[in-house]
């Protein structure tokens, strides 16, 4: 490694552990997150880079979607077009990451790659560990919905709030001529 590169990237930084490996965001082109973090992997390998190179995660989490009445669990990426990089930054390591097909670089100052901070990559990461999955729907406050199920079925009304940690909506429906507030679950309604 040259002493100008080695004096510009690591003597910048005290992130680093004790070992000088860091975690590093690398910038690939969006949707190729898994083809490109293989593609890191497969080179690690040929190249005997498991000494500087230890791993290479595409953040995501689980979101369970709720879309037309049909609930399904899908995988999202959390910063799409982005890739984490865990290795000890030096000018073989980062031609190995940067020289994969689909990487358009490092995310840093410059042209020098800026480590992210501990706290950081804990961050990232427990949000990956989180257990349970986020609701996503597509309904808002105020908006006209159809109850499908239940004693309320076929009634149209607005939503009046939503709960997604209990995946709970309240609809306000005319009753007898009053405006009458129904806690529903979020696969009960579908948009008008």
């Amino acid at each position: 490694m040259s002493d100008e590169f080695e004096g510009s990237i690591l003597g910048a930084f005290d992130d680093l552990d004790a070992d000088g490996r860091a975690w590093y965001v690398v910038h690939c082109y969006a949707g190729y997150e898994n083809k490109v973090r293989h593609g890191i992997e497969q080179r690690i390998e040929s190249m005997s880079m498991q000494d500087k190179i230890f791993d290479v995660i595409v953040p995501t989490e689980e979101e369970i979607e709720i879309k037309d009445g049909k609930r399904r669990t899908v995988e999202r990426r959390v910063f799409p077009g982005y890739i984490l990089v865990q290795l000890i930054m030096s000018e073989e390591s980062w031609s190995v990451v940067r020289n994969t097909p689909g990487v358009t670089g490092f995310v840093g100052i410059g042209n020098e790659p800026t480590p992210l901070r501990p706290d950081e990559v804990s961050k990232i990461l427990n949000r990956m560990e989180e257990g349970a999955p986020k609701v996503k729907f597509d309904f808002r406050i105020g908006e006209k919905v159809r109850i499908r199920t239940g004693p309320f079925a076929d009634i149209v009304g607005s939503v009046q709030s939503i709960d997604g940690d209990r995946a709970k909506v309240r609809v306000m429906v005319s009753f007898f001529g009053r405006e009458t507030p129904v806690e529903l679950d979020f696969l009960s309604i579908e948009k008008v």
